[in-house]
Formats: C-alpha cells, sequence, structure tokens
C-alpha cells in the first residue's frame, strides 16, 4: 500500500475531510459575493490613489471576462487552498500576475471572508421574514373569519375557560411580529460592513471603508477592526432569533396536530395535505404538520449548534467561526423557510369544525369563572368567598357538568357557605354560566370580546404592514447595489 505524501500541501486527508468540501460550498453559497467584493475594493483602491486606474481598468476586465459557470464547476484539485485563491489564479491568467496582486493592496481573506457571510446571511434574513409575514398573514385572516367562533382555552393542557379562535390566532399572529421584528434586529447587526479591517488592525493605505461599504449595499461598518473580525454576534443574534421563531412555530403546530386528532376534532386537512396508511384504508394521516414540526426543530438545533460550535473559542481570527460553521447556518435558514412555507400552506388547507369547538367551549365547568365574578358584582361578597362556594358546588356535581345542576348546587350551598341565599336570580346566574356571555363581557384590552378583538387585529395588520415595507425597503437596497458597482465601472473604464 502506497504511503501517502504528507511532504506537500494539502494532506491528503486534510484536503478529503476540510479543503474540498468548504471548496464546493462557497462555489454554491459566495463566488457571486466574492467577486462583488473584488469589484468594490479595486474601485476603491482606484478612487483612493492607492493603485492607478490603468491597473484597476485591468483587474475591471479582468472580473468581466471572469468564466463563472466554470468557476462554479470546477473540481477541487488541491492546486488552491480555497476559493478565493482559485479565483485570485484565474484573474492572473486574465490580467497578469501584477495587475491581479494589486487588487490585493489593504485587504486580507479575513475581511472578504466575513464580508461574504455577511452579504448571504442579510438575503437569508429577509427570506425568513417574508416567510414569517406569509404566516402572519393567514393567521389574520383567518381570525377575521372567527371573531365569533368559541372554543376552548387550555392551561396545563385542560380545557380552562372560553374564548374564539380569533384570539387564539390573534396570539400565533402577534408571536410572529415579534419574531419579525427579532430577525429585523439581527439584519441591523448582520447589514455592516468589515472591509478595510483586513487581517485584524486595518491598514496604513488611505482606504475609504465607508465607499466600498455602500458599494457592496451595506448600511454602515462594523466599526472596529478587531471586532470586525473576532465577533460573531452576527451569527449569534440571527441564530437565536431564528431559535425562537422556530420554537414558537413548533409548539403552535404541536396544538395543530392535537385539534387534528378524533379526539379533539377540531381540525380537518383537505385531501391535498393528508397521507393514507400502507395497511389501514381509513386513516388520514395530517403528516404535513409532522413534516412543519421537525423541520422547525431542525432548523431549531442547527441555529442551537452555532452557538455549540462558537462557544468557549477565543476572541479572535479564528477557523471555528468561519467555512465549516457556514453549512449550519445554510441549513438553519434553508428548514426555516420550509417549515414556515409549509405552515402557511397547511393552514389554507383545513377545515374547522366550529360546532365541535362551541360545544367543548360550553362543557366541563368552562365558565364557572364567570359564575365566581357575578357572584361578587352581585352578592357583594369576596372573590376568594365566591371562589368557594362555587368550587364547592363543582365538587358537588363530581365532573358531570350542566349548567342548570351547577346553578342549582350553587343555590343549595350558599347558606352554608355564605350565611344566607344568594339575591342573584337564576337567570343572573344562568347567563354568567353562557359561555358567549362569557366572551362577549371581556372587554379589556387584549381579551377575547370582539370589541376587543377588531382593534387588535387591526394593531397587528398595521405592525404587519410596517415590516412589509421595512423588507421591500431592504430587499430593493439589496437589488440595487450591484448596479452602483456596475455604474462605478462604466466610469472607470471610459476615462
Amino acid at each position: 500500500m502506497k504511503e501517502p505524501d504528507n511532504s506537500r500541501f494539502p494532506a491528503a486527508v486534510y484536503a478529503d475531510t476540510v479543503l474540498s468540501i468548504n471548496f464546493h460550498d462557497a462555489q454554491r453559497r459566495f463566488l457571486d459575493s466574492l467577486i462583488e467584493i473584488h469589484y468594490a475594493h479595486t474601485l476603491m483602491l482606484a478612487r483612493q490613489g492607492i493603485i492607478s486606474d490603468q491597473i484597476a481598468r485591468q483587474c475591471v476586465l479582468a472580473l468581466n471576462a471572469l468564466d463563472r459557470a466554470e468557476a462554479a464547476r470546477a473540481p477541487y484539485d488541491g492546486k488552491t487552498e480555497d476559493l478565493f485563491f482559485y479565483v485570485e489564479e484565474a484573474i492572473e491568467r486574465l490580467c497578469g500576475k501584477s495587475a491581479a496582486g494589486s487588487m490585493h493592496t489593504a485587504r486580507s481573506r479575513n475581511d472578504v471572508a466575513i464580508t461574504q457571510y455577511r452579504m448571504s446571511l442579510r438575503s437569508g434574513i429577509l427570506a425568513i421574514v417574508r416567510g414569517v409575514m406569509q404566516v402572519e398573514r393567514v393567521l389574520i385572516g383567518l381570525a377575521r373569519e372567527h371573531i365569533s367562533t368559541l372554543m376552548p382555552a387550555y392551561t396545563h393542557t385542560q380545557p380552562a375557560q372560553p374564548i374564539t379562535l380569533a384570539h387564539y390566532l390573534l396570539a400565533v399572529a402577534e408571536l410572529m411580529g415579534r419574531d419579525a421584528r427579532r430577525l429585523q434586529a439581527a439584519y441591523a447587526t448582520v447589514n455592516r460592513c468589515p472591509m478595510g479591517a483586513c487581517a485584524i488592525s486595518t491598514t496604513g493605505f488611505p482606504i475609504d471603508r465607508e465607499w466600498t461599504a455602500s458599494l457592496l449595499g451595506f448600511e454602515g461598518l462594523q466599526l472596529n477592526s478587531y471586532g470586525a473580525i473576532a465577533a460573531t454576534d452576527y451569527l449569534t443574534e440571527t441564530a437565536g432569533a431564528i431559535m425562537t421563531a422556530m420554537l414558537d412555530l413548533g409548539r403552535v403546530t404541536q396544538d395543530f396536530l392535537l385539534w387534528c386528532t378524533a379526539e379533539f376534532g377540531y381540525l380537518r386537512l383537505s385531501d391535498a395535505w393528508v397521507q393514507i396508511s400502507s395497511i389501514m384504508p381509513q386513516k388520514r394521516n395530517p403528516v404535513p404538520f409532522e413534516h412543519v414540526r421537525v423541520l422547525a426543530g431542525k432548523a431549531l438545533a442547527q441555529a442551537q449548534g452555532i452557538f455549540a460550535c462558537l462557544h468557549n473559542t477565543p476572541f479572535g481570527d479564528i477557523n471555528d467561526a468561519e467555512d465549516d460553521l457556514q453549512p449550519l447556518v445554510f441549513g438553519a435558514t434553508a428548514d426555516t423557510l420550509r417549515a414556515l412555507e409549509l405552515f402557511a400552506g397547511i393552514l389554507g388547507g383545513c377545515e374547522i369544525n366550529t360546532v365541535r369547538m362551541a360545544e367543548r367551549a360550553a362543557a366541563d365547568f368552562l365558565t364557572v369563572t364567570e359564575l365566581a365574578d357575578t357572584l361578587v358584582r352581585r352578592e357583594g361578597v369576596s372573590f376568594r368567598e365566591a371562589h368557594r362556594l362555587v368550587s364547592a358546588g363543582v365538587r358537588e356535581l363530581r365532573g358531570n357538568y350542566s349548567a342548570q345542576a351547577m346553578i342549582e348546587a350553587v343555590q343549595a350551598l350558599a347558606p352554608l357557605h355564605l350565611g344566607r341565599a344568594l339575591v342573584a336570580s337564576r337567570e343572573e346566574l344562568l347567563e354568567a354560566l353562557d359561555p358567549w356571555h362569557f366572551v362577549a363581557i371581556r372587554l379589556a384590552p387584549g381579551g377575547p370580546a370582539p370589541e376587543a378583538i377588531r382593534p387588535a387585529l387591526d394593531l397587528a395588520e398595521a405592525d404587519l404592514a410596517e415590516v412589509e415595507t421595512w423588507t421591500e425597503e431592504k430587499s430593493a437596497a439589496l437589488a440595487v447595489y450591484p448596479q452602483r458597482i456596475k455604474s462605478a465601472c462604466s466610469t472607470l473604464l471610459a476615462e
């Protein structure tokens, strides 16, 4: 067996286990941003007089002539360490080593790599925000349709009090809105340009970092050069926002899966969304929700993996934060998008059993809190006294609930607990146990009453509109910066 040649770089095992994998990841994810960075940096060097216009024109023409398709499909052969050097050699072949080498003045692979990571991530964040908004729009639309649809709210997995489906859906929509805001904050951190930090301490050349940042569509600088290279909070803040969003989505999905069970019977997916059993002809399995749940969990785990990889690493230039870590970023972003898109689609293809929900809202003593509240108002007793009396009535019925029986039990027990008969009429007490009455009088901000839900939905829609405007503005900004590079190149070549 021939011994491997470990005298020359790269060692075969190193190439197979690290360099080739990272090379192909970079081809798929970073080639375009790498070339844009080459353009922007070269244009800045010429503008600052650091390299001559003639050399800059040679470099720009070489970049124009670069065969991106060839670079994107090139196999890793070990002749260069990574995609950065592969592209540099390709440029050398087009304009000569001297001109191509001038392009690398006042920069490092360090600031180039972090810049391309940020360029990729900012696009991913915007895509996720659009996915979150898609879910939020569907939720708000459904809530508008179900302002008067009664359902039970659950605490500790047990039926608790009547609410409306709109109240539940609005809670989820507001949750998604906060997820979007967290992603917005992460975007602001990500969209800062590290170019000009060089290896870690900037350069003695009179560079214009702000102009480079503008050419690349950034909103400002990651100012301190040490932090521009060493800090990883642009990754962890994004990962944290993704983790929170996917945790939120997974919890809601678990609810909807339960609602699809025969025991609950609240939701029924259309035929387009169910899968049959290979052996049981009757099965209508709501597996798309299971796919949402596992995709959300997978995205959360990959985002959590970013923290695990960076935990206890030194605050400096390290490979732990670079190429080997990026697939976790790609994976978390992609699976988050899949989960959000799938969830929004399922919600548009389900039937809601409003009758079943209303039946459950009227059962199992769910309205007796309002009975206690009514006793406070009509009998002039403390809530704790009213609570004890109603609790005694619940125990008396031993789980066999009916409104009539509940009223009879409370009336019979009142002399023992209050020392007198009740003043409230039977009709008043029965009204207290009506589930719609329970909902309708909960008018406090955030409550389930239609009068409280409608303005809350208006606020949620206004918040969604703000995020949509923000997303459109940021997307437009990313769409136009390549034209700034192109225009600056045209000006240079025309001179």
